[in-house]
């Protein structure tokens, strides 16, 4: 379809530097050249990897002097194995620089395999644990762009990647500052064939990062603002993006709110991140629509710590009788317009794995932002909660 010249068009720094707006892909030749990549790694998934954008990025490049490959053997969730194969391509190739091209899968796996390409150590060694990302190497992260063509992880904006330890079967944080794109191509056109649901899934997953960063404990005035506003750009914006995947007001707007959320998410996360980890790890769910489901069961069980906070929220959105259950009715009536399942057991998740989730979910990196405390048998009812379905008043 033709591009909207009246769509938003701008460049920001905040808090790396991002060219935004419609038909910015083609600024990708002279992106890399400003980093000084002059043989750029494109990392993406299988399924973009046969679509003609990841093709036609390939021939700017290489029209504009750059020759470029693509890796592409990535899993939904990344493990690994996959920033292996990938560092091995990297070094086949003898390239310069990563383009992180696709949805949180991709990104994280290029930006983990930029971070690797340099180091002598595992890349699990450099799990964001106490001070863990002090034993990387700084110059040896190759150069990053971040081009997303999902609205949802914000990981272009991000200073981590989530990694699968396949020998452990958890999902772990991997964290350095300079992990962080220099450059983003945040290109909405990019997201006009997103199917409805992966709309909804990655658009609730953007809610997840503002929702929970906002709720965590601990002071960070400029996360808090974001989120808020993150969250009303869901609020408006979201249905309008599933019900119309070529409404590009509403795909710029969710691309934005995405990348609010990573912002954000800064400030922490929560116990919904830290339920939703295993079931990805162990049953390869959707992150954004596992986050989704357990989203409501986190808030009715935080709402003592946090209601002080969910009343200013509902005035923000506007919402009836400001508290935590206006909230909740409104991320449960959002839930509903965009089809995301009220249970886990409807996405995979039975009783008889909550035993061995509740420990993984209690000692997750995103556990100790829950701003009530959460261990095994917080974890485990939690669980057996949003299995059943059953949301406390």
């Amino acid at each position: 379809m033709a591009l909207d010249p009246s769509s938003p068009k701008s460049n920001w720094n905040y808090p790396t530097a991002v060219r935004f707006g419609a038909g910015r892909i083609a600024e990708l030749p002279e992106a890399c050249k400003a980093l000084g990549m002059k043989r750029p790694l494109i990392v993406t998934d299988p399924g973009l990897a046969r679509l003609p954008m990841i093709a036609q990025a390939v021939a700017g490049n290489v029209a504009a002097g750059l020759p470029t490959e693509v890796f592409s053997d990535i899993q939904g969730n990344p493990v690994g194995k996959n920033v292996d194969d990938g560092l091995k391509a990297y070094r086949t190739g003898r390239h310069d620089g990563v383009v992180a091209f696709g949805g949180g899968s991709a990104l994280d796996a290029g930006k983990a395999i930029a971070l690797m390409t340099g180091q002598k150590r595992s890349i699990f060694d450099f799990e964001d644990r106490e001070d863990w990302w002090t034993r990387v190497e700084p110059a040896g992260i190759a150069p990053v762009i971040g081009v997303p063509t999902t609205s949802g992880t914000g990981s272009e904006v991000g200073r981590s990647s989530v990694i699968t330890d396949e020998s452990v079967h958890l999902k772990k944080v991997i964290f350095h500052p300079k992990m962080q794109p220099a450059i983003v191509i945040a290109d909405p056109a990019l997201t006009l064939g997103l199917p409805a649901n992966i709309t909804a899934w990655t658009g609730m997953d953007a809610l997840s990062h503002s929702l929970e960063a906002y709720c965590t404990t601990g002071y960070h005035p400029m996360a808090q603002g974001i989120a808020l506003e993150g969250m009303r750009l869901v609020k408006d914006w979201l249905p309008r993006a599933v019900k119309t995947g070529t409404d590009i007001d509403a795909r710029a707007h969710m691309m934005t709110a995405s990348a609010m959320g990573a912002t954000a998410f800064q400030k922490g996360l929560g116990a919904m991140h830290a339920l939703s980890h295993p079931c990805s790890a162990m049953l390869n769910t959707h992150h954004g629509l596992t986050n989704a489901v357990v989203m409501p069961y986190v808030l009715v069980f935080n709402q003592k710590a946090i209601e002080e906070k969910m009343v200013a929220l509902a005035r923000y959105l506007d919402l009836p009788k400001p508290s935590t259950r206006a909230v909740v009715d409104w991320v449960l009536e959002l839930r509903r317009t965009v089809g995301i399942p009220h249970t886990l057991a409807e996405i995979g998740v039975r009783e008889e794995h909550v035993e061995s989730f509740a420990p993984m979910a209690a000692n997750d990196v995103c556990a100790g932002g829950n701003p009530i405390p959460v261990g095994k048998a917080e974890m485990a009812a939690l669980y057996r909660n949003a299995v059943r379905g059953i949301l406390p008043n």
